[in-house]
């Protein structure tokens, strides 16, 4: 199958279980399947309920999904104008390397620059080194002077518990 033979589509709230297969498949790749939570009412709420908090484009081959990408807007105070943060992208093992991440990479591109952003970006882990090879040939260059922080779970909210006097 060439690079013109994928297509990519917005998904829809019908492709709620294929969403899931997508993030179970990556969460498999990165070794992180224990920690999937996500359910499929839980995704139809947050992809397609009343607050949509993010947007999913599905790369298919034929009838079949070959990948996706899950992205959302963010806001950099510095340029004064939204950007857009790619959460995931994913393109199963059997259908890598021939272009469907970079096609749907190239769409995000092109929605965050009709949609006025002043940047796309992402986090990638520090072993994934095909990634972080893929990344790189299209232009990216990684942020080493910020480091990640984040607050989850009982202390997410233990923080949001927290007195202006502590």
């Amino acid at each position: 199958m060439s690079t013109s033979e994928f297509r990519i589509e917005a998904a829809t709230e019908r492709d709620v279980p294929i969403i899931l297969k997508l993030i179970k498949g990556l969460a498999e790749y990165e070794k992180l399947a224990h920690e999937v939570v996500a359910t499929e009412a839980g995704l139809r709420e947050s992809l397609f309920g009343s607050r949509r908090v993010a947007e999913v484009l599905i790369g298919y081959a034929g009838a079949e999904a070959a990948g996706f990408a899950v992205f959302f807007h963010n806001y950099s105070t510095f340029l004064g104008r939204p950007g857009i943060y790619l959460e995931d992208l994913f393109v199963l093992p059997e259908w890598r390397r021939r272009g469907l991440g970079s096609q749907l990479l190239r769409r995000i591109a092109q929605t965050a620059v009709e949609r006025g952003c002043g940047r796309l970006e992402w986090s990638v882990l520090d072993w994934n080194e095909p990634a972080i090879a893929f990344y790189k040939k299209l232009g990216a260059r990684a942020m080493d002077e910020w480091t990640v922080y984040r607050v989850t779970g009982e202390a997410l909210k233990a923080l949001a518990k927290k007195s202006d006097q502590s």
